[in-house]
């Protein structure tokens, strides 16, 4: 990838994150979503899971399978794998209300993280969980950047590794949190629609592999 599609992305980005919501939909939610991708080749595979938000049964599940396009580059995540998210999305028939996914909300050197791009693509409430820091410092549970709260330290197993999480769209710092709590399910780490969908995605993986 080249410097100046590089520079080209961030301004895209920078204007972009001017459009994310961090104020709380005012629709109940019903249904939440998990999304994961996984890799094979050149191909790219995310997987959904939704599930009821309150009683965590299972509704449904699709995937996608695309080609890869675009390179991994850190901080541009939502460009290589945001069309296949998409197109997963768009073959559900249980749409959820809020979705989790595995990649940064605005805990993102752009406040522009893969949560937020998709969030702003689909006009859906939507989370980012991360297993590493992009950027910041974390203090007291709090990842601050510049000052300003970003995001959460979280650490859902005793002696795991923390993730981290962060409102993507339509939804406050306050609610991501309280919301990712809520689903996490011991003994996993991840909550539980996202750990779904990466056991999904795995499966999906390896069946394409064998293929």
């Amino acid at each position: 990838m080249d410097e100046k599609k590089i520079a080209e992305l961030k301004k895209e980005q920078i204007k972009l994150a001017r459009k994310v919501s961090l104020k709380e939909e005012k629709n109940e939610i019903n249904l939440i979503a998990g999304v994961d991708q996984a890799f094979f080749g050149k191909k790219i595979i995310s997987a959904i899971v939704v599930l009821d938000y309150k009683t965590m049964e299972f509704k449904e599940q699709k995937y996608a399978v695309v080609d890869e396009k675009f390179p991994y580059v850190s901080g541009f995540l939502s460009y290589r794998e945001g069309p296949a998210i998409i197109e997963a999305y768009n073959k559900l028939e249980n749409v959820p209300d809020l979705l989790i996914m595995e990649g940064s909300g605005i805990l993102h050197p752009r406040k522009m993280g893969m949560a937020s791009h998709v969030g702003l693509l689909i006009d859906k409430p939507t989370i980012g969980i991360t297993k590493t820091l992009l950027c910041g410092e974390v203090k007291n549970g709090k990842v601050l950047m510049n000052n300003e709260i970003l995001g959460f330290e979280l650490r859902t197993k005793e002696h795991g590794n923390p993730i981290y999480v962060s409102p993507g769209h339509k939804i406050t710092l306050e609610k991501s949190l309280e919301i990712v709590k809520k689903l996490i399910k011991p003994p996993h780490k991840l909550p539980e629609p996202l750990h779904l969908a990466h056991r999904y995605s795995d499966k999906l993986r390896e069946k394409f592999e064998k293929e």
